[in-house]
């Protein structure tokens, strides 16, 4: 990669207008639901009623005759996929389990579980068409825990399941045994002696926790259109983080070759992890190619709760031990993840985090991905991490308050630094742990007074990796002097005024001068998915190398121009500067293009590998209503490295946006299974996500420690902020109610009984 200087004024760290604004303000931005084509059919699911079902018979006999029906479809119109591993950005998944996830097969494995699928010339149709498609089942007991599915005994969601041993975060090893099992795999992570560690500690402190399922609570339902073109390609049109990836699903799905399939990327109404897998896309494409019209499918919220995947509930069982001092010489811990129907819960990534933040020289943990009759999970914000985060902080709490010792300054003392090693065996490059700790030791929040009945103040750190990977940009100079900056990264969080800004920076040219665009698979080069905290980072090294090679091209058309030598031509903020004192300001040189030889591009390929691990650091003050038990968050500060803020306000908005999400997994959201396996609060309503009245002003400090292995500095904000606030939580909850809190979300009716428990 080449690392060019600065050029021109400072971009970096200012607040410009965002590029899509204008269009989201107005209404004029097009979503996926947006989209409408000539002859377009409307797509429908017919789900499963029941969590564990064998599948004896469906007849579509009836739907078929419906007038306006056009197409129904089963598992048995997809050609069976590989066992091949499908790209799903932060989960893991063989295209098998993602084919059996779309349509069902054999069995139905939860309760929305999609078997057939129905296109109608009307939408309505198409809904009345499902009450008509009759599905004969076998019912099952179904397995809703973790510790009942891997019981002796228990029911098995596939009888060819067995547990793979992990030798490393992601990477098989051989199997274990040859009995079936709804364990899909063990990982293990060890570092030196823990029973040494522990034998050393003056205390020692071993508790259970326990989290539920959550959902990443996006606005805008999940939707595609398809097209299956009577040349044999196929163009399909959805919300989603990465049309890279649904192209790969895609082509295993459906075996057809990559180069046939074209994805095009709407605007997006959030994701945080949970639109990255595939789901109705690849019926509506089967579906279009049986009519050979346009076929369009829409969830209903419903239909998001129930067949969408959320984040894993999880059991955790945790032991530190530390010295009189504060040295922490020991830290265990066992963990059983929820993957829902399919393999592929976050659980290794929640064992490489959970104590990666702090320096350790004695760890021990073990790590079980296991199978349950819900929605397959999916990635949900840093998934894993602050699970493993909420049960090692609260112990940390507990041993600080035993030891007598600050909260903070015992995890200071206790903090990673460059050179450390991960719990994984990496080793950490430029981080910036103890800086965000020193931070929030010297937060206005932090040296305030909390006082009054029943409030508490809490405490947490967390950690995430950040990602890097493949990006792609072109940069096309326009004769007005004006740039045509594409890439291929999806826009979540502000990304294309953030790129845009990075690539200002380095060509010396106004940000308003940049137009910044998503391009479909077609259009741009390949590119991971905007996920994993990785966009700003790996697409910002794409942009700046792509202004590297644009102004190599532009000073060698500029020595044409004058006659001289290449080597006599620079380029520099802005100006183009030659012997004799010549010089071009870039908008004259991009003048002269159409007369000169023709217009000029840069683009570069970059996948970038010099990440920057991301730190935060949250201090959160509550109160406990005595009579109601519901929670006041009176004051909120997120203290986070992010390395160089490019755009502050997006920066904020992140941090802001991560920390209410985990306020509302630690106070309230959760899915509520009845005994069958049923959901009881699919909807907005009883699903209670926390609004801009349940959480107060949420103050922000940025800590910018540089990544040295970026241009600007980058390090990923987007994932670590939701890291700390379940553990910040519990802990101001404990001190609140004087109850420990080791189940997770703490609603009024639980902490009632716990506070009504430790009472008798």
């Amino acid at each position: 990669m080449v690392a060019t200087e600065p050029q021109g004024q400072p971009l970096v760290g200012t607040r410009p207008i965002r590029p899509d604004g204008v269009d989201k303000v107005t209404g004029r931005a097009r979503y996926g639901s947006d989209i409408n084509l000539p002859g377009m059919l409307y797509g429908r699911v017919k789900r499963s009623p029941h969590a564990h079902a064998v599948i004896k018979r469906i007849d579509t006999s009836r739907a078929l005759a419906l007038k306006g029906v056009q197409a129904v479809i089963t598992a048995h119109d997809f050609q069976a996929a590989e066992d091949e591993v499908a790209e799903l950005g932060e989960t893991m998944s063989t295209a098998r389990w993602l084919q059996d996830n779309v349509l069902a097969s054999d069995k139905a494995l939860y309760v929305g579980h999609a078997v057939a699928a129905v296109a109608a010339t009307d939408p309505h149709i198409a809904e009345d068409a499902l009450d008509l498609i009759d599905v004969e089942y076998e019912v099952l007991s179904p397995v809703l825990d973790v510790h009942e599915a891997m019981a002796e005994g228990a029911p098995l969601l596939h009888d060819g399941l067995r547990t793979v041993e992990m030798a490393g975060l992601f990477m098989p090893g051989p199997s274990q045994g040859d009995q079936p099992t709804n364990v899909a795999s063990h990982i293990r992570f060890d570092r030196g002696d823990v029973e040494a560690g522990f034998a050393d500690a003056d205390a020692v402190i071993e508790r259970e926790f326990r989290t539920g399922v959550a959902h990443q609570g996006y606005i805008e339902p999940h939707n595609g259109t398809a097209m299956w073109n009577a040349d044999n390609t196929l163009t399909v049109w959805l919300s989603t983080q990465g049309h890279f990836g649904v192209r790969d699903q895609l082509a295993q799905v459906l075996h057809l070759p990559i180069g046939r399939i074209r994805v095009v990327p709407m605007e997006i109404g959030g994701g945080f992890g949970g639109k990255i897998p595939v789901y109705m896309e690849p019926m509506a494409a089967i579906m279009s190619r049986m009519t050979g019209k346009p076929v369009k499918m829409l969830m209903s919220r419903q239909e998001v709760f129930e067949g969408t995947g959320p984040t894993s509930a999880t059991y955790i069982r945790c032991k530190v031990g530390a010295k009189r001092d504060g040295t922490i010489t020991a830290a265990q811990a066992y963990l059983a993840f929820e993957a829902g129907a399919y393999p592929g819960s976050p659980v290794g990534a929640a064992a490489a985090c959970m104590f990666s933040t702090y320096d350790i020289p004695n760890q021990l943990i073990d790590g079980y991905d296991v199978v349950v009759n819900k929605p397959k999970v999916q990635a949900y914000r840093a998934p894993g991490s602050p699970q493993g985060a909420f049960a090692m902080e609260s112990i940390l709490d507990e041993i600080a308050e035993r030891l007598e010792l600050d909260p903070l300054e015992f995890r200071l003392k206790n903090a990673s630094s460059e050179g450390s090693r991960r719990t994984d065996g990496a080793q950490f490059p430029r981080i910036g742990a103890a800086e965000v700790m020193q931070a929030a030791l010297d937060s206005p929040h932090y040296r305030s007074e909390l006082s009054g009945e029943h409030t508490g103040r809490g405490v947490a750190v967390g950690f995430w990796f950040n990602g890097g990977g493949e990006s792609s940009a072109y940069a096309a100079v326009n004769a007005d002097g004006t740039v045509s900056l594409t890439t291929g990264s999806v826009d979540i969080g502000g990304q294309r005024a953030g790129l845009a800004m990075q690539f200002a920076q380095n060509m010396g040219i106004p940000y308003e001068d940049v137009r910044s665009y998503v391009a479909d698979t077609d259009s741009i080069g390949y590119t991971r998915v905007t996920g994993g905290s990785r966009t700003t980072f790996a697409s910002g090294w794409a942009v700046h190398e792509a202004a590297a090679d644009l102004r190599q091209r532009l000073e060698e058309r500029a020595a044409s121009i004058w006659e001289v030598d290449r080597e006599l031509v620079s380029y520099a903020g802005g100006v183009m500067s030659g012997p004799d004192g010549r010089q071009m300001t870039f908008k004259e040189l991009a003048a002269q293009l159409p007369h000169t030889g023709g217009m000029l591009q840069g683009h570069a390929d970059a996948s970038p590998s010099t990440i920057g691990p991301a730190f935060a650091c949250h201090i959160v003050d509550l109160k406990v209503d005595p009579d109601t038990y519901k929670v006041e968050v009176m004051r909120y500060t997120a203290i986070q490295d992010v390395g160089t803020a490019i755009h502050p306000s997006y920066v904020e908005g992140q941090i802001q946006g991560g920390a209410a999400q985990g306020i509302g997994m630690a106070l309230n959201e959760e899915y509520r299974f009845d005994a069958s396996g049923r959901m009881l609060n699919s909807s907005l309503l009883d699903y209670r996500m926390p609004t801009a009245l349940d959480v107060p002003m949420l103050e922000t400090i940025l800590v910018e420690v540089p990544n040295p292995g970026h241009p600007y500095g980058v390090r990923g904000v987007g994932e670590v902020p939701i890291v700390p606030p379940l553990a910040a939580v519990a802990n101001a909850l404990t001190h609140a109610t004087g109850t420990r809190i080791t189940t997770l979300p703490a609603s009024p009716e639980r902490l009632l009984e716990w506070v009504a428990d430790e009472s008798v």
